[in-house]
């Protein structure tokens, strides 16, 4: 029996020892929605459910030498971002996305911890803002992430409107803002520069999201990649990440933040 060829999406993004973030998040939820994941790696990092207890850089030499050897074969419809951390990752990635120019790429700006404070100096900010977001499709910032790039308090749903009109104003041509959980509801919100569409979920109480947020970006990608348009990706991408934290809801992995659960 013939199985038909899957769409190809690659993430460059940052590993993750206890395989809850990062490319393990990206490519279990490739896996989970079908399509062939590729990986560039930016980063490798030591970390667990409690906290990253160390993290050791890829030059941007070696990412460029990544995305080239991964695009120049197998290609991609889909191109995802997740941690790069240094201006000459960002510079690299942006400068090959460019050459390479995939139908769809996923900026998930990764900026801040857990606690929402920056962790790298601000040229990495406006390495974003200058070089990547101008190539995007769709960017996917968090609400600290979001207040990091704006200047602005991103903390009720009012503020989230005025924040992803500011956000697309920096030259992604969509904007989903993770809202995270407001009350009893996770609110997500998509901007395509005409109309904001609010998409919310009941609230699961667990500490286990640790994830959560490269699970949606994931599957954004992934529905695109599949041919989905951008408003139908987002909207199904928010609602496979409410099932995979349901899922894992219950579990405890570890003594901290455990994973979401992706696949059935």
């Amino acid at each position: 029996m013939a199985f038909p060829e899957p769409a190809k999406v690659l993430t460059i993004a940052g590993s993750d020892s206890g395989g809850a973030a990062g490319l393990a998040a990206d490519l279990r939820t490739f896996a989970a929605l079908r399509v062939y994941g590729m990986g560039v790696v930016t980063a490798v990092t030591a970390q667990n459910s409690i906290g990253v207890k160390g993290i050791e850089f890829m030059s941007g030499e070696f990412v460029k030498a990544q995305i080239d050897a991964t695009l120049s074969d197998y290609g991609a419809q889909a191109v995802k971002t997740g941690f790069l951390g240094r201006k000459e990752i960002v510079e690299s990635v942006s400068a090959w996305l460019h050459l390479y120019s995939p139908s769809h790429i996923i900026v998930d700006p990764v900026l801040v911890n857990h606690k929402g404070q920056a962790m790298f100096p601000p040229e990495v900010t406006e390495a974003y803002i200058h070089l990547l977001f101008p190539l995007a499709e769709l960017v996917m910032p968090n609400r600290r992430e979001a207040e990091l790039l704006i200047g602005l308090a991103v903390n009720t749903v009012v503020e989230m409107e005025t924040a992803v009109t500011h956000l697309h104003s920096l030259g992604s041509q969509n904007v989903l803002l993770k809202g995270g959980r407001l009350g009893d509801e996770m609110h997500d919100m998509f901007y395509d520069g005409r109309t904001i569409t609010l998409l919310t979920s009941p609230a699961i109480d667990t500490a286990n999201t640790h994830g959560a947020g490269d699970t949606l970006s994931a599957a954004a990608a992934a529905f695109l990649a599949m041919g989905e348009g951008v408003e139908t990706a987002v909207s199904r991408a928010h609602s496979f990440t409410h099932q995979a934290i349901q899922r894992a809801a219950q579990w405890q992995m570890g003594q901290g933040h455990g994973p979401v659960w992706p696949l059935e």
